[in-house]
């Protein structure tokens, strides 16, 4: 590759465009005086030289112009500030993450380029991008670099980004497809024009004296059709060089190039040997220019689950001051401001209702279709309607940690992850290209030898031809689809990875209490030892158990409710709880325990044979029960019951038939355990363990190489959440922040689990699909085209249908659960 000549005269060092005559732009670099066309050019250019980059101008080929820096958003530096970062940034302490929306991405080239350019930049510990949405997620320390250093840092390597913003999104996103437009209608007028040329130089025009005119005329259109159009093409491939990447545009804009090149010998040398191509240059950039805006059409639609998301969240809010309604944007909403909700509106913000009295509609976030009353003091959530009555909430989160905002991050984390065969895709497809220039080339020169214009044809259609835009998005489209599709149906999926792994578990472990039972414990029956009275023993428990948050507790405490029992009215002192072991407190002068058999005899309480037998008994009736001692002395047992989950025996058969082992781990007693599995069918029982100790039976479970996936309520299950290769939390919408799972179900419906591993397989199935259907095309049309089989404007069509298909495969995902 020769190097470009930075010496030419009236050209600006950087960019080779011409110097305006009121420019005096000037930078003194490696002892020799540069001329600069702008302000830009020189401070890119001093920047290279001084990070001792200036090799980069050496790989810059001959004669092509780099485009100058884009423009950098004005006051960028107000990104810096904590208070504005605040609306885009969720931060612990210096370790920030943001999403950045930016301009001029279009294939995973791109995000190669970005994500490598920036991970050398200080203080950046990821930068992952969503193709689908042409997004950045960038996590960095912020004492080590500034967010507005990151962003010039992308300026440098040809791209402008911005703070996400839903609603400037939207107008970026307008902005780039009707820019998109112009160039393909621009390209489709001189098309049709240059057809009525092309018919007459093939009706013979080519061997009379109009045969340079008719030359000339294709020039003039071709050449700003090349200029403008084709623009796109040439930018990606420059800044692909930049980074020293070989983006998939360069094929596109070497064939381009080469084919403009020839004919344009050919017209100025009135030369009666050769063709001109004119005509096969408009048509190929307006064909290509429909494949991409098809393909963004297609994969925006497919894609769009995170939009609607976006749309629940109201963009005002009516807030009260002074007795008087305000309408406010959204964002102009502070903590403890006073929200007023009408019937019929949408909740707009994450509070508590100070006053009134309706039903609001929470399906969006729990499943359930029956309306939840509200009144004072009961939470609302931003994104759910209000029904019937006016509703005075207190902001109480902010904005951008709303559950709401929690569920579209969670969406979008996933839609930009990579799982490991997407990173085989991408070390790929630089090399794909690579593959192509050299195919295209041998192709010339096997061609040549017979007959230039074939030569050239041919080795245009192999560039044109292959599609490594086909196997770059075969993962990143299938991923969005399903993550989208996942929250559509309250399954939250947190990364690419977790949506792979899911399809390659061979173990399921199961929380008893909350996960394969409802976790609604009550009463079922009270047995006290002889001289002692039922509701009396029932009163202390209560006094003790009002202070624990415990199933178990909350079953004592209503039971004692329910018989109107007063134990409110008790002197309760000194409580203390042992966790998964059981409760103390000093009530009305006696010491009380209750708790599990064990936790009473090592408090030194004598078990009441009676009562253990009767204990016993109940305990094979999956019943699980609790000991209470007054004063030393063991006085009573509670049997509390809890009912099997209506969906827990289907996904339990359809594990059982897919060959799947399965565990049930449990705090309870092993006859307890016991008899749960046996309502279940059987499975392995691992009971009486404490919650920190779940976490080494996965472990165990993994050291035999099980690939294990750990089923519970995200809460007391966290360290065995985090432990298994999959963890997955069952919990109301409102639990979106569980941090120890990988996947969270919003519905809190234990077939979302089978939901949610269809989901991973049909995924996996999908990709590798993808990858195959990307293969298998260019496997057949490459030969063809090395042939001489296929032409360019062939070439050209052939090209984006591959990645139509591609992405319509993966938009097929969305069909898993129409039939369910």
């Amino acid at each position: 590759m020769t190097p470009r000549n930075h010496s030419a005269p009236g050209g600006c060092f950087h960019c080779g465009l011409p110097i305006p005559p009121d420019a005096n732009f000037h930078a003194r670099l490696e002892d020799a005086e540069r001329d600069f066309c702008c302000f830009g050019c020189q401070s890119v250019s001093s920047a290279i030289y001084e990070a001792g980059l200036q090799g980069y101008y050496q790989r810059t080929p001959e004669g092509v112009l780099l485009a100058p820096p884009p423009e950098l958003p004005k006051d960028i530096d107000i990104y810096d500030f904590d208070e504005v970062q605040q609306e885009f940034t969720t931060c612990s302490g210096d370790i920030r993450d943001i999403h950045l929306l930016v301009e001029g991405i279009h294939c995973p080239a791109c995000v190669w380029l970005i994500e490598r350019g920036l991970q050398r930049a200080p203080g950046v510990q990821s930068a992952n991008v969503n193709l689908a949405a042409k997004r950045l997620h960038l996590r960095w320390d912020n004492s080590r670099s500034k967010l507005s250093d990151l962003i010039r840092a992308l300026a440098k390597i040809g791209y402008a980004a911005v703070p996400y913003d839903p609603e400037s999104a939207e107008g970026v996103m307008k902005k780039t497809n009707r820019a998109m437009l112009y160039r393909l209608f621009f390209a489709g007028f001189a098309m049709m024009n240059m057809l009525w040329i092309s018919i007459a130089l093939y009706s013979g025009a080519d061997r009379d004296e109009f045969r340079q005119f008719f030359h000339w005329m294709g020039l003039v259109l071709a050449t700003p059709t090349l200029l403008y159009s084709g623009y796109p093409f040439y930018r990606g491939a420059i800044n692909g060089l930049r980074g020293g990447n070989l983006s998939m545009d360069m094929p596109i804009a070497l064939g381009l190039s080469v084919t403009y090149a020839y004919s344009l010998y050919v017209t100025v040398t009135y030369s009666m040997v050769g063709e001109v191509y004119f005509d096969t240059v408009t048509n190929l950039i307006f064909v290509i220019l429909i494949g991409r805006y098809l393909e963004g059409m297609f994969r925006h639609q497919a894609v769009s689950a995170t939009k609607r998301l976006m749309e629940l969240q109201p963009r005002v809010a009516i807030i009260m001051r002074d007795g008087q309604e305000q309408m406010t944007p959204i964002r102009g909403v502070k903590l403890g401001d006073q929200v007023l909700i009408k019937p019929g509106y949408k909740v707009p913000v994450d509070g508590v209702v100070l006053e009134g009295h309706s039903t609001v509609d929470e399906s969006m976030l729990t499943g359930e279709s029956a309306p939840v009353n509200k009144s004072a003091g009961a939470p609302v959530f931003a994104g759910t309607v209000n029904n019937n009555g006016a509703l005075l909430v207190e902001m109480r989160v902010q904005i951008q940690e709303t559950t709401l905002a929690k569920i579209i991050r969670l969406v979008e984390e996933a839609q930009a992850s990579k799982a490991p065969i997407q990173r085989l895709a991408d070390t790929i497809v630089p090399w794909f290209v690579l593959v192509t220039l050299i195919c295209a080339t041998i192709t010339f020169f096997i061609w040549n030898s017979h007959n230039f214009e074939v030569a050239l044809m041919a080795a245009t259609s192999v560039l044109i031809i292959t599609c490594p835009c086909a196997l770059g998005m075969a993962t990143p489209m299938s991923i969005a689809v399903a993550s989208g599709l996942g929250a559509k149906h309250g399954i939250l999926v947190k990364n690419g990875l977790v949506l792979e792994t899911l399809s390659k578990v061979t173990h399921f472990v199961f929380d008893k209490t909350g996960t394969l039972t409802e976790g609604k414990m009550s009463v079922a029956q009270v047995h006290v030892a002889p001289g002692r009275e039922e509701q009396e023993v029932l009163r202390h428990a209560a006094a003790v158990e009002r202070y624990s948050e415990h199933s178990v507790a909350k079953a004592i405490v209503i039971e004692a409710e329910a018989r109107q029992l007063l134990h409110r009215d008790l002197e309760t002192s000194a409580f203390l709880a042992t966790a998964g072991l059981g409760v103390e407190a000093n009530v009305a002068g006696q010491t009380v325990l209750l708790g599990s058999a064990e936790w009473l005899m090592q408090q030194g309480v004598g078990l009441d044979a009676a009562l253990q037998a009767k204990a016993h008994a109940l305990e094979t009736q999956a019943m699980s029960c609790i000991y209470m001692a007054q004063n030393g002395k063991h006085v009573a047992v509670f049997a509390l019951a809890d009912k099997l989950r209506g969906d827990a025996q289907q996904l339990v058969d359809e594990l059982r038939a897919a060959g799947i082992i399965m565990t049930l781990l449990s705090g309870d007693r092993r006859p307890v355990a016991e008899a749960v599995a046996r309502q279940l069918g059987g499975m392995e029982v691992i009971a009486e363990v404490m919650p920190q100790d779940k976490d080494q039976v996965i472990q165990r479970l993994q050291q035999r190489g099980a690939v294990v996936a750990m089923v519970g309520d995200g809460v007391n299950d966290a360290p065995a959440l985090i432990r298994a290769d999959v963890g997955i939390a069952l919990g109301s919408g409102t639990d979106v922040s569980v941090e120890s799972a990988d996947i969270v179900l919003m519905y809190n419906e234990l077939d979302k689990v089978r939901q949610a591993t269809q989901l991973s397989r049909r995924t996996l199935l999908t990709i590798k699909q993808n990858i195959g259907l990307s293969f298998v095309y260019n496997a057949i049309m490459v030969p063809l085209a090395m042939m001489a089989r296929v032409s360019p404007l062939v070439a050209a069509i052939s090209m984006p249908i591959s990645s139509l298909i591609v992405i319509g495969n993966a938009a097929r995902i969305r069909t898993l659960f129409k039939k369910q």
